[in-house]
């Protein structure tokens, strides 16, 4: 709310139609948000629910199929594919949850920073950018990697480099339309500094429209931790991480079992999807636009 808004005398609404008086939730949006908080909680109860240790090892039921025993099958190890999938919920959630963070951090401060002081710092920003869009970002991550050596911590410090352009773009775009607002004036009138102002005012009035974007931004970001699995510049065995276990599960398919590559393959897809159907109404509800 801006200070001529609060200054304002109230005006009468409309009485609104019986319809229009409760916005409900479609069913879809609740099956999805259903969804995602189950894969959570069994993500975090993983050790107490899995019927297996994620890594134990039995070559007598080497490429099960799916039974009383193990109720999604095993791989060629004879690991059990549920207790892999339900262990590797965790890192394959908390990983790009990770790299979001850290890219927001990054993101955020160079648009809010551009937007604000606007000129050539809004210039250096905005070709700096421009030339993160321009180089290919797998490209670029490999090259990290390539650097400072495999792994999920460096997979997920190289993907946030890599989206930080992404949310420092959109950041400055809707900064520079609350940057024009009147309270921004108004609290420079009243003697307050431009990072106070930033920090205290504008950041969190542009929060909702961040969160938004950002919820919508999580699948595709999913994707890419398992694409680097999956390419071995991410997670690394004995990890179950989903991306990980499509890799390894891969070899299976010249013997005819599908299996050990469907079963964490369809829990991505599952999550991606359930994800974007969740950032698609929340984005609504809260304004987002693309930019």
């Amino acid at each position: 709310m801006t200070l001529l808004q609060a200054a304002a005398p109230p005006v009468p609404a409309a009485s609104p139609k019986p319809a229009e008086t409760k916005r409900t939730w479609p069913i879809s949006f609740r099956i999805a948000a259903g969804f995602l908080l189950l894969t959570a909680a069994l993500a975090i109860l993983a050790p107490l629910v899995a019927p297996y240790e994620p890594d134990a090892i039995d070559l007598d039921a080497s490429l099960a199929l799916p039974s009383g025993a193990h109720v999604l099958g095993t791989d060629q190890s004879g690991r059990d594919l549920l207790s892999r999938v339900l262990h590797g919920a965790g890192p394959s959630l908390v990983a790009p949850l990770a790299l979001l963070a850290l890219a927001s951090v990054i993101g955020i401060a160079l648009g809010t920073l551009a937007a604000w002081h606007g000129g050539w710092v809004d210039a250096f920003v905005s070709r700096v950018t421009d030339v993160m869009f321009a180089f290919p970002g797998l490209l670029f991550v490999i090259l990290i990697v390539s650097v400072f050596g495999d792994g999920l911590t460096t997979a997920v410090i190289a993907l946030a480099l890599a989206y930080s352009p992404v949310v420092a773009k959109y950041t400055r775009s809707i900064a520079l339309a609350e940057r024009a607002k009147p309270y921004i004036d108004a609290y420079r009138v009243q003697g307050m500094g431009g990072f106070a102002i930033c920090a205290r005012r504008l950041v969190p009035n542009l929060a909702p429209s961040l969160i938004g974007y950002l919820v919508l931004m999580f699948g595709q970001v999913l994707m890419g931790m398992a694409t680097l699995s999956y390419l071995g510049f991410g997670a690394q065995p004995p990890s179950s991480e989903w991306g990980l276990m499509v890799k390894e599960g891969q070899a299976a398919l010249v013997q005819g079992a599908l299996w050990p590559a469907l079963v964490p393959g369809t829990a991505i897809a599952l999550v991606v999807v359930a994800f974007n159907v969740v950032g698609v109404r929340i984005s609504d509800r809260l304004g987002v636009r693309e930019r």
